[in-house]
């Protein structure tokens, strides 16, 4: 196989709807799976659409298209038929993607590809029970799959060669940036990446060297700032490895490196101070209206960068 043509994802959620737009709008036809029959996936994935027409992200063509390329079964077996890769979106329940996937290989052929679009669990670990684990792979879709262009293909020490080389190769038809993490490790490779500077970040504020503010606003309008253009390992080899081994022969002793969380970090969740979820309290203390306007800011930068790509 050197095209797929035909995708169902499983679990109508909204990653699961995100993840079916992205494959509809490379013009696949794209089955979504979902054993609850009272859900509108597509009503989902027509309100995401009708977001970036209204910031100019996307247009009607788009949305034609998108729609015609998806439908919705609560029968699993026709939801399947003829697929040439199958991306599960279920719950991050290990016995329950264990037992999906021990379903599709009952229901599909041997060189159909199956994926996991897991953000923490072993891929290895899911697939332990499989019998043809060779076409398995770890397909990590980062939130929302529609607009995020990093994808994050995972490959067990089973997942084979030409699986991988196409997987990543329709995603990059779908306008992603898919990246091949090698190993299977925990955190794979942008999480192990995010947690190492949230780390760094909780550690600068529970030692009082800056307030929550004063860390993120350092974050916002200095490196993060350029990251996208210039990354670490770019910026490495532009400032010169001699100075970056000087820096870090000096500085590295000083940066955090506990293997578990943060003291500040326990104490804010035991006493429920957990974020959003908690009223808006946490690290800041958010009024309802802060908090949808954070939200409503990040859609639209995260809608603005789809834009620019297309333009």
């Amino acid at each position: 196989m050197d095209k797929i043509e035909t995708v169902a994802v499983i679990g109508a959620g909204l990653m699961g709807c995100s993840v079916a737009q992205v494959f509809a709008a490379a013009g696949k036809r794209v089955t979504l799976y979902d054993t609850n029959i009272d859900i509108d996936p597509i009503g989902k994935i027509e309100a995401n659409i009708e977001i970036m027409i209204g910031k100019c992200a996307a247009d009607e063509v788009y949305k034609k298209k998108v729609l015609e390329h998806i439908g919705f079964c609560s029968h699993l077996q026709k939801a399947v038929e003829g697929a040439g890769l199958i991306v599960e979106c279920v719950f991050e329940d290990m016995r329950l993607k264990r037992e999906v996937f021990a379903g599709l290989e009952e229901l599909c052929g041997e060189e159909t590809i199956l994926a996991t679009n897991t953000s923490v669990m072993s891929p290895t670990e899911i697939s332990e029970g499989m019998k043809h684990k060779g076409r398995f792979i770890g397909m990590h879709f980062w939130n929302p799959a529609h607009l995020m262009p990093l994808v994050e293909l995972v490959k067990t020490e089973e997942t084979r060669q030409d699986v991988a080389k196409l997987c990543a190769k329709e995603l990059e038809r779908a306008g992603k940036k898919p990246v091949v993490c090698e190993k299977d490790v925990p955190g794979f490779i942008a999480n192990r990446l995010q947690h190492a500077l949230w780390r760094e970040a909780i550690s600068l504020v529970e030692h009082g060297i800056a307030d929550a503010q004063t860390v993120d606003m350092a974050l916002k309008y200095g490196p993060g700032l350029r990251l996208p253009q210039l990354a670490p390992l770019e910026n490495a080899d532009m400032v010169g490895l001699d100075l970056t081994l000087n820096i870090h022969s000096y500085v590295l002793r000083y940066l955090e490196d506990s293997h578990e969380p943060s003291p500040l970090l326990k104490r804010l969740a035991a006493e429920g101070k957990t974020g959003f979820k908690a009223g808006g309290h946490g690290f800041y203390d958010l009024s309802p209206e802060e908090m949808q306007q954070k939200t409503k800011e990040l859609n639209e930068y995260l809608i603005e960068q789809t834009r620019k790509e297309k333009e």
